[in-house]
């Protein structure tokens, strides 16, 4: 039987739809190859949320049509969701596969492949924009509601850290995002899937779970209410997870603001189950760019819910996604900007320039800001991330914090172990030690970009 390799490009959502698809492929009987080389079916897992992410999927192709030429070469995610036919006319591409049809992308793929394999009625092609091009799988995301859920391992410490999807799509309309468009409406796994799921991983020996989607902080609002009519909220799923399964530690990933509840909050603080860690998009300081943006929160709304999360938990690593040249921001726009983060006690920045995605409102702004312009923006707030990580960082040295043990090593002859902290910040705790382990270290100093120190 054929061997198949997937490559994911993007965020965390995307990377557990890769392991949902490495999982269709092992029920049909297929081997994972250790790389695309070797592999007689590459499934390349695309990004598109800036034109960048789009030219990394269009190198990947031809890397993989390079180093493997016979291999049939499958795209899905979301670029293949917006432009199928741009794709298809690249050079050794085999299929494309959207969104809409990811989950059935192994049986698609096997039966172009080998059509007695998988099944006796050949699939029907559905395409919305070219009918006549039997490679294209794509159809309107919004009348899908197909959840892809499967717990995904970061490859340097897969015994450590499982991240498993709970939500996916999203119902708001930034100005300047394509996502709703090729992930569709926001939908969620149900409540006892996630139990089961969690369960599982805590019986296969992790000891730390991460819980990402799309706009995680929707979880359940598209879900039946219950018997008393209530409708399901995150802060249920989160107090669910920690009541009815045994999970040592449950990591969330980003939260939009407006989700950041009192009840979430107090909930994390007290919690010595639930990790230190917030990451709360802002995209902008500035009012008046908030609201070109279409975001749903205010400048003050941000700084007040960053403020009440570093009071209930002054040691907990607080993050932020940043956007730098969205179309009309002015100087003082970006003085705004500089100045809120320079105020609130983030301890880390994801900062991305704009990039005009088609088909989205702000792409037809005429006031598009410089590139030039742009990216030294994007500097100048890169270099205030890694001043006030590094303050955090220096906040630590004296302190104890507990951390996870990973899967990694700098070399044979290392005498330390890599680990993560609670509050999502990178240690060395000196020693050999095992995958897996909590400890609880004292911090001594900062050394190559990691705290080290020792355990308690």
């Amino acid at each position: 039987m054929a061997s198949f390799y997937v490559e994911n490009f993007g965020c965390r959502a995307a990377q557990a739809d890769g392991a949902a698809i490495e999982q269709q492929f092992r029920e049909l009987g297929l081997d994972r190859s250790r790389s695309s080389r070797q592999a007689a079916i590459v499934v390349l897992n695309t990004c598109t949320v800036t034109a960048s992410a789009d030219q990394d999927a269009r190198s990947a192709v031809r890397r993989v049509r390079r180093e493997n030429p016979d291999c049939e070469i499958v795209v899905t995610g979301c670029y293949a969701q917006r432009a199928p036919e741009e794709i298809a006319a690249l050079p050794g591409v085999s299929l494309v596969v959207g969104n809409s049809h990811k989950h059935r992308l192994a049986k698609i793929a096997l039966e172009q492949r080998f059509p007695p394999a998988v099944s006796d009625s050949p699939l029907v092609t559905i395409s919305a924009l070219n009918d006549s091009d039997s490679r294209l799988f794509v159809s309107d995301i919004f009348a899908h509601t197909e959840f892809l859920a499967a717990p995904v391992f970061d490859a340097a410490n897969e015994r450590t850290r499982p991240n498993l999807k709970v939500q996916d799509g999203c119902d708001n309309r930034c100005s300047f995002c394509v996502i709703p468009s090729v992930r569709g409406q926001s939908r969620s796994l149900p409540l006892d899937e996630v139990l089961r799921e969690v369960n599982v991983l805590v019986n296969s020996g992790y000891r730390e779970v991460v819980i990402s989607g799309i706009n995680l902080g929707r979880w359940g609002r598209d879900l039946s209410p219950d018997a008393t009519g209530r409708v399901s909220r995150f802060e249920a799923l989160v107090r669910e997870i920690l009541s009815k399964t045994a999970l040592e530690r449950l990591r969330i990933s980003s939260v939009e603001p407006m989700d950041w509840s009192d009840e979430l909050i107090s909930l994390m603080a007290e919690s010595p189950r639930i990790a230190k860690h917030a990451h709360v998009p802002m995209q902008s300081g500035s009012d008046r760019v908030l609201r070109l943006m279409h975001r749903k929160y205010r400048p003050w709304h941000y700084r007040e819910k960053i403020e009440k999360i570093h009071a209930a938990m002054p040691t907990a690593a607080i993050g932020a996604d940043v956007m730098t040249g969205f179309p009309g921001e002015t100087d003082a726009d970006f003085e705004e900007t500089w100045q809120m983060i320079d105020d609130l006690p983030l301890t880390y920045l994801h900062v991305f320039t704009y990039s005009p995605r088609p088909g989205t409102p702000a792409a037809a702004i005429r006031d598009q800001v410089p590139v030039p312009i742009a990216r030294e923006r994007t500097r100048i707030l890169r270099e205030s991330g890694e001043e006030k990580k590094l303050a955090f960082m220096r906040s630590l040295i004296g302190k104890h914090v507990e951390a996870i043990t990973l899967n990694s090593h700098d070399g044979d002859e290392a005498d330390f172990t890599e680990a993560l902290a609670d509050n999502f910040l990178k240690l060395r705790l000196m020693g050999r030690h095992e995958a897996n382990r909590w400890f609880r270290v004292c911090v001594e100093k900062i050394e190559g970009g990691s705290l080290m120190g020792v355990a308690a």
